[in-house]
């Protein structure tokens, strides 16, 4: 159990990272994407993946 954890941390910090280097049409997605990854963990992280990638430049 304690592995699974680990992995979840891992790529919660992935996607931190991933939504700190990438680039956007506009600086406030960055910031926006940011804060719902932050605040919404889980939810956040789906989230990105399904749609905040492909809003990338």
């Amino acid at each position: 159990m304690f592995g699974l954890g680990i992995i979840g941390f891992l790529i919660y910090a992935y996607t931190i990272y991933d939504v700190v280097i990438s680039s956007f049409h506009n600086s406030n997605d960055r910031l926006i994407w940011l804060l719902i990854v932050v605040l919404l963990p889980l939810l956040g992280t789906i989230l990105w993946f399904l749609v905040g990638r492909s809003k990338r430049v």
